[in-house]
């Protein structure tokens, strides 16, 4: 590399800060941009940002964080921009280890390939000023030039993989895989990523949304690859955009995992327990239909897999809880002393309905006849029961367990 103006040792080892000479003091807005191996593009999209920036009458750096072994860094610099060598640990991995370096209170993202056009970044700072945190490009709403996008992205993944976020999360994006995009500073520490890779992009917005973020979005200008450069996913093969859509969906899933247990448990919950409770005292006729002591173990089955798949729910929300409301909810819900006292309830319950049949069982020698059915169907709510009653007290101490200070 051709000697900087200015040479900062990192804080963590392999990590170095290049100063350029005519560096930006005290900037209101960060461009942060990963790069690896951008040397066709980076002088020109270093360019791009002076003249957005100018544009939008802000004060700004340019943060160039680079894990390749061309020229980028060398021309990033000359252009004006800082640059942070780091090695090569993935897209998330890059923007965590680029935080201690931000100096600005907004940060914009983005690609240095020229796909996104960096000279309209106006919109952002004017959301930016009006007090919101997090703020999603969107191709959708904006413009995407011909041959920018492959079809199979453009007409499937991105869409798709959209709508499956809005479903889990209640949320209205267009475009969740846009790159370009901003968050204040604060609220990128409060985040606190984790993903190395491209699921960075799906934590961010999904973290953004739990976090309960003031959330915007603004259209942006896509455009095709320049300078005959090829595209990551292009370098890395076919395989490499399923990858990406897979790693993306395991971060919705994993981070919206309520969505597919705390109100699909509770609907089987409550249906559970209506048919067993129907059945409770004998079977019932409605029409031509009997509902036995069959229907009643089908009950049984229901409640007790709702109410598992309740109790699973609840821990996902108060794993993946960055406000402390899922906490509190399901603290206060579950009070260590009147959970307590339910499951005791529910267990004493239980032994007391299975009594009848077990006594009838001990009285016929070790043997059932078909003459207690009452006893049979109230020992089936009884046995519920029990297994309610334990599995609240082992929840309830794992709850607890979990959201100990």
């Amino acid at each position: 590399m051709a000697p900087p103006h200015m040479f900062v040792a990192g804080m963590e080892r392999g990590i170095d800060l290049f100063i350029p000479p005519d560096d930006v003091a005290e900037p209101e807005i960060s461009i942060v941009i990963p790069a690896l191996n951008e040397e066709l593009n980076i002088a020109e999209f270093v360019s791009w940002c002076k003249e957005g920036l100018a544009a939008a009458g802000i004060r700004g750096e340019i943060l160039i964080v680079d894990s390749g072994n061309d020229l980028t860094a060398e021309r990033a610099l000359m252009g004006g921009a800082r640059v942070l060598k780091t090695p090569k640990r993935g897209l998330g991995r890059a923007y965590i280890d680029a935080i201690p370096y931000i100096r600005g209170k907004f940060i914009l993202m983005g690609d240095a390939d020229c796909t996104y056009d960096f000279r309209q970044l106006k919109p952002f700072v004017e959301k930016f000023r009006q007090g919101y945190e997090y703020i999603m490009g969107s191709r959708f709403r904006g413009s995407i030039e011909r041959d920018a996008m492959p079809a199979l992205h453009r007409y499937l993944g991105t869409p798709v993989t959209t709508w499956i976020l809005n479903i889990l999360y209640a949320t209205r994006f267009s475009d969740i895989h846009c790159g370009m995009r901003g968050i204040t500073r604060d609220a990128l520490v409060r985040l606190n990523l984790s993903s190395q890779s491209w699921e960075y992009a799906s934590e961010m917005v999904l973290k953004a949304v739990q976090m309960r973020l003031k959330i915007a979005e603004v259209p942006v200008r896509f455009l095709k690859d320049r300078n005959g450069r090829v595209s990551h996913h292009k370098r890395m093969g076919w395989f490499s955009p399923w990858q990406a859509a897979w790693i993306n969906l395991r971060a919705m899933f994993v981070y919206g995992a309520d969505f597919f247990v705390l109100r699909p448990g509770l609907a089987m919950l409550w249906a559970g327990v209506l048919l067993m409770l129907a059945v409770m005292f004998g079977p019932i006729t409605l029409g031509p239909v009997t509902f036995s002591l069959y229907w009643m173990l089908m009950g049984v089955t229901l409640a007790i897999l709702g109410l598992q798949s309740f109790y699973l729910g609840c821990l996902a929300q108060v794993l993946n809880d960055l406000t402390g409301a899922a906490r509190r909810r399901w603290t206060n819900l579950f009070r260590y002393t009147r959970s307590m006292g339910m499951s005791a309830s529910a267990l004493l319950f239980g032994v007391v309905a299975v009594t009848p049949l077990l006594r009838a069982y001990l009285h016929f020698g070790l043997s059932l006849p078909h003459e207690v059915p009452l006893a049979s169907h109230l020992a089936i709510s009884g046995l519920f029961f029990i297994i309610a009653g334990f599995m609240n007290f082992g929840f309830t101490l794992v709850i607890h367990a979990a959201t100990k200070e």
